[in-house]
């Protein structure tokens, strides 16, 4: 299925490459590079690219183009979803998934890549398994390795892979029981200049840190499951249980996963925590604009709008701003045209503002369109949705566990038209 995978950094140069089946040619990659020529941002560039004997399938994370290399047509989905596989395991081995550390870790990373795919098919994608075969990196071990001459190949086979929990070691042992559930949210949205919302929409997910001992069987139940539209499922959870009675019954594997991502879209009224009042104006004959914008809470039930920046991109007109913040700090780089204003936390109290002049050039018609703001933000022991854990229970294990679940939302792409 797969034969070749070729990482390439930002500035195009493939810094690594593996092949399965037979060795193709660096060559290959130059359609991909027409392709991001055309691209104006990285994340444009066409998942799946056709050339004359291959299809080209690429993710885009890291500031790195995982690029795999096929010779058949398979659905396209089952490749993109083996290449995520790909960085989020060398996320937990390496801690971060950069090029300085890929390149730093180069024997590591052929070993995993070498048991995540088998002659071009998926084989062990869990880390579980992965980090028994292969043992992640440390100073101590490396050092061992570099001296001895050894590799960091483990001698067993993994239990795991014996066994009917297949994502799960074997004979796993804790002194402290804990299991651990973070809901993010994230929110993307577009407000109008009048304040009503034109598309939003949430993505979720519910990523878990569980360090239980032995082989322990987790239901989760929500107090409004129904909110959830459309649910991408772990592995581990039994999806006929979920249809039937909205419960997720589960044996988890060991450490950290993402038990599960879901989307909630506009058709539930998703909810919009905050909001701008702007006044940007620019008239024709004056070399000055006007700019003025206030950031406020709006429906966070009590929770603290924390972490906010704000940034705009000013039409090209605009020389330079002369503004005054009530909090926070703000820069505008006058050859970029691009605004950007930390905030921090929103008092309700004391809402912050940015006021100020612009200065435009001389005779120059005023701009066709109001700059667009975009926003970031938090807020903590808050999902958006409504999306709350009604309770979480173990079955098969005689101890208790600690057990804690933690909420945020945060923004993705929140954008205020003026």
């Amino acid at each position: 299925m797969i034969h070749s995978l070729f990482l390439i950094n930002s500035s195009g140069d493939i810094f690594l490459e593996k092949h399965w089946k037979s060795v193709v040619s660096r060559s290959v990659c130059d359609y991909f590079f027409e392709a991001q020529e055309r691209a104006t941002e990285a994340e444009n560039v066409p998942p799946v690219i056709p050339t004359p004997h291959h299809y080209l399938l690429s993710v885009y994370r890291h500031k790195i183009f995982f690029v795999a290399v096929i010779q058949t047509e398979v659905p396209p989905l089952f490749v993109i979803e083996f290449l995520h596989r790909v960085v989020d395991t060398f996320q937990d081995y390496f801690g971060v998934c950069s090029e300085p550390v890929i390149k730093d870790n180069v024997v590591v990373v052929y070993e995993v890549l070498e048991e995540m795919l088998d002659n071009g098919f998926p084989l062990a994608t869990e880390s579980n398994i992965l980090k028994e075969l292969i043992k992640p990196p440390t100073i101590l071990r490396t050092v061992v390795n570099t001296i001895t001459g050894s590799t960091n190949v483990g001698d067993q086979l993994p239990t795991g892979q014996l066994s009917v929990v297949p994502w799960r070691r074997t004979g796993v042992k804790y002194t402290n029981n804990e299991a651990y559930f973070d809901v993010i949210e994230e929110i993307d949205a577009i407000i109008d200049k009048s304040g009503s919302t034109i598309t939003a929409e949430i993505q979720g997910v519910i990523d878990s840190c569980v360090k239980l001992t032995g082989m322990p069987d987790l239901t989760l139940s929500f107090m409004n499951p129904r909110l959830l539209d459309d649910v991408s499922f772990h592995p581990c959870v039994r999806f006929k249980r979920w249809e039937s009675e909205r419960i997720l019954s589960f044996i988890p594997p060991d450490g950290n996963f993402r038990l599960l991502s879901y989307h909630v879209s506009a058709q539930n009224l998703v909810a919009i925590p905050v909001y701008v009042k702007h006044n940007i104006s620019f008239r024709d004959s004056s070399s000055l604009g006007r700019f003025e914008i206030t950031v406020g809470p709006k429906q966070t039930m009590g929770k603290t709008i924390e972490g906010v920046t704000v940034t705009s991109q000013m039409p090209k007109g605009v020389l330079n701003m002369s503004l005054t913040p009530s909090q926070g700090t703000h820069t505008f780089d006058p050859v970029t045209k691009m605004l950007s204003w930390d905030v921090g936390k929103i008092n309700p109290q004391k809402l912050p503002s940015l006021k100020g002049t612009m200065s435009l050039q001389a005779g120059a018609s005023k701009p066709d369109e109001n700059p667009t703001i975009n926003l970031q933000f938090k807020i903590q022991q808050l999902a958006i949705s409504g999306l709350k854990v009604n309770r979480l229970d173990m079955y098969g294990e005689k101890y208790k566990p600690f057990k804690g679940i933690k909420y945020m939302t945060k923004a993705g792409k929140f954008q205020v038209r003026t």
